[in-house]
């Protein structure tokens, strides 16, 4: 296997075909594709997987891809200029660090990092090849950064209308029908040692013996997953953290519980998290508390944030909107967005980016970010305790 830091692609013309990999290539990873596949001139040349059943649906989308069971050997094919990585979030990581080394161009899904460690590796592997520098061309998987809504809220914040910023308040509910949890998956026959590389899925987990419920059900386990707040905080916290520039909260407590699901999962169907952030260079404000409310129950709360300003609120559902605070702006008007963006927009942008005709809509630094709060919550629930963020020696305490 190559292990030395191989040249970066060359940069593309804007007829010229870009070629891709994938690193799990399961229920997301073949969405990336088709998304891809949707972008000009994009082709497929190799699809890795530790699952034979996925490898084979593979080849039904790109009949010319090669296959491979172990990633590193799609990584030494020189013709691929880029690799988009959908694994499991212990696994991050171990692909990421691999593929920048071999060279290649990062579609990152999200969350990025699993660990402060891993986000730490993951940094000193992007720089070491002069990501930062733009050298590699880093994405990602906060879809909502390429959002026509983005682009209408980056038109609407301005301290003039928002005035001092206090709070976020973001909410995530869903529900599904009575005997169907979110997230669970039938175990399928074929899902054996034989056709499932176990040592691989485990990565630097502890070592279990082969459990097929674990393997395709590894969001309920917290080796594996970091639960909603991995699946879908993260996403909410990406869209401001990139549009106001937050940096990572000085502080996190999360609560909650297994309430709904009782059906072996470790993570809870049913949450709160509260985050203290210092509001970077003050525009909107020197600290801001953000809130995310979360659970499987019932869904008639739906998806959204609401930064609240003294001087006006901007709220995000289904369409974002900016509504004056009239106690302070007396004399201020409504906006109401209407920029629009296509479904793939986000492969799209990483696709120019590649090409070098475009910046990462969500770049590798948002991804840390966001990953580090993330884990904070995480560990906020498992320990008990609010945990808090060493800005000097960048560790949770």
């Amino acid at each position: 296997m190559a292990t030395a830091i191989a040249a970066p692609s060359a940069v593309l013309g804007a007829n010229e075909k870009v070629r891709l990999g994938i690193i799990g290539p399961g229920d997301r990873g073949m969405q990336l594709v088709r998304e891809a596949l949707n972008c000009p001139n994009v082709e497929f040349g190799g699809f890795a997987d530790i699952y034979t059943r996925r490898l084979e649906a593979a080849k039904a989308i790109a009949p010319e891809a090669k296959t491979y069971l172990d990633y590193r050997y799609m990584l030494e094919d020189k013709s691929l200029d880029a690799v988009l990585i959908a694994t499991p979030q212990h696994l991050h990581c171990e692909h990421f660090t691999a593929a920048i080394e071999a060279g290649k161009h990062v579609y990152q899904e999200k969350t990025m990092a699993f660990t402060v460690d891993h986000a730490k590796r993951m940094r000193t592997a992007y720089q070491k090849v002069g990501g930062s520098q733009g050298k590699r061309v880093v994405q990602i998987g906060h879809q909502s950064c390429s959002t026509g809504m983005m682009t209408d809220a980056l038109q609407m914040l301005s301290a003039e209308r928002l005035g001092k910023v206090t709070a976020i308040h973001a909410v995530m509910y869903r529900n599904t029908p009575a005997g169907k949890p979110q997230w669970s998956r039938p175990i399928q026959p074929d899902m054996t040692p034989e056709n499932v590389i176990w040592k691989n899925f485990l990565g630097e987990t502890p070592q279990r013996e082969f459990d097929a419920n674990r393997y395709i059900n590894w969001r309920f386990f917290w080796d594996y997953s970091g639960g909603n707040v991995y699946e879908n905080m993260c996403h909410q916290l990406s869209f401001w953290y990139r549009a106001m520039n937050i940096e990572i909260p000085r502080a996190v407590n999360m609560t909650g519980g297994v309430y709904l699901w009782k059906d072996g999962r470790e993570v809870p169907d049913t949450m709160s998290v509260s985050m203290e952030h210092n509001a970077s260079a003050g525009t909107y404000g020197s600290e801001m508390l953000f809130t995310w409310v979360s659970g499987f129950g019932n869904n008639h709360l739906g998806v959204g944030e609401d930064v609240l300003g003294t001087d006006g609120t901007i709220t995000k559902t289904q369409q974002i909107r900016y509504t004056p605070q009239k106690v302070n702006r007396p004399q201020g008007l409504e906006m109401i967005g209407s920029a629009k963006a296509a479904p793939n927009a986000h492969m799209a942008n990483f696709i120019d980016a590649v090409r070098g005709n475009a910046k990462v809509n969500c770049p590798f630094e948002v991804g840390f970010r966001v990953s580090i709060a993330c884990r904070m919550a995480v560990e906020s629930y498992r320990q008990g305790r609010t945990m808090k963020w060493d800005a000097v020696k960048e560790e949770i305490v």
